[in-house]
């Protein structure tokens, strides 16, 4: 499958910004699932300087600064990237073996065990804390010796079906805890209580940012602008001994769970999503943050379009 993925971002300043400087995660990067075909990233006004590095998770990132007085600023990232199809979980006697319980006591500290970079995933960070209302939450769908990757599918269709997606019901920075007391919440939401969830119970687990390419009500054609940004979790699982690893590791694969939408995959969730970056949570992938002098209020619009690259030319088309 071939997508096209538009992300524009804009701020509109009350008062005019002196100067500003900001980082982005708004660029792709191929997966065992994707390949990104071509990727721009447009910004208005041009940035005084600006440069792309590689984050410690492997993420691309872009900093930009602004060294003139201006009253908006502009951000777009067109990506075309090719997606995959994913593999289904694995469910061979080997995997099978893979009880939760042996994942958990792989990633349990012992004096002269080997590195594992995955155990990173599995401290608290900014957005998911440790906390005993996680672990309880996930506990039904971890029945002892179930297989891992069979307990985090239980654990994600809990998610879906107990938790209410509503749209507007949670803020960027509300605590996952809140989220799950109340009941529900938006992707961010349940891709945190997932996360929260595995790590209480000793599972590494990373927050993965992207898209998803959405379909437009039965009669109703596509908007240009009218789709989010999503999220989801992947899970790490040691490969079992005399199995093919996944291309993502040498000693682990990451398997993909969106709670939202109740679907799982090895190296995606599924051929119509587009993976952006992987994190402790929201917090490491922010799509942008910055700091400005100057510019007391502002209003921001963001707008995502995913489509085919034919569809997508025939709306712009339409629209000009």
């Amino acid at each position: 499958m071939i997508l096209r993925v538009l992300h524009t971002t804009t701020y509109r300043y009350q008062g005019s910004v002196d100067m500003a400087q900001h980082m982005v995660h708004l660029s792709p990067v191929d997966t065992p699932c994707q390949h990104v075909r071509s990727h721009a990233l447009r910004i208005t006004p041009e940035p005084a300087a600006r440069s792309q590095t590689t984050d410690v998770f492997g993420n691309q990132r872009t900093f930009f600064s602004l060294q003139a007085p201006h009253e908006t600023l502009s951000v777009e990232a067109d990506s075309l990237i090719e997606t995959r199809p994913p593999a289904p979980l694995p469910d061979s006697p080997a995997w099978r073996a893979q009880s939760w319980e042996r994942v958990r006591n792989h990633h349990r500290y012992r004096m002269g065990a080997p590195y594992d970079a995955a155990s990173e995933f599995l401290f608290a960070s900014p957005h998911v804390p440790r906390d005993d209302a996680f672990a309880a939450f996930a506990r039904p769908a971890f029945v002892t010796g179930l297989p891992v990757l069979e307990a985090a599918r239980a654990l994600m269709t809990r998610i879906h079906t107990e938790l209410k997606y509503e749209s507007a019901s949670t803020e960027v920075n509300t605590p996952a805890l809140q989220a799950l007391e109340q009941g529900k919440g938006v992707c961010q939401d349940f891709a945190h209580i997932m996360i929260g969830c595995l790590r209480s119970l000793g599972l590494p687990a990373r927050y993965v940012s992207g898209y998803l390419l959405t379909q437009p009500p039965p009669g109703k054609p596509r908007l240009i602008g009218a789709d989010a940004s999503h999220a989801w979790v992947s899970v790490y699982a040691p490969v079992p001994a005399g199995t093919e690893a996944d291309a993502d590791s040498a000693n682990g694969a990451w398997f993909h769970f969106d709670p939202t939408n109740d679907r799982c995959g090895w190296g995606s969730p599924g051929e119509d999503y587009v993976q952006l970056a992987t994190g402790r949570d929201f917090s490491d992938v922010s799509p942008m943050r910055g700091v400005i002098q100057g510019g007391a209020n502002h209003r921001l619009s963001v707008a995502v379009t995913v489509a085919p690259p034919g569809e997508l030319a025939e709306l712009q088309a339409a629209k000009a």
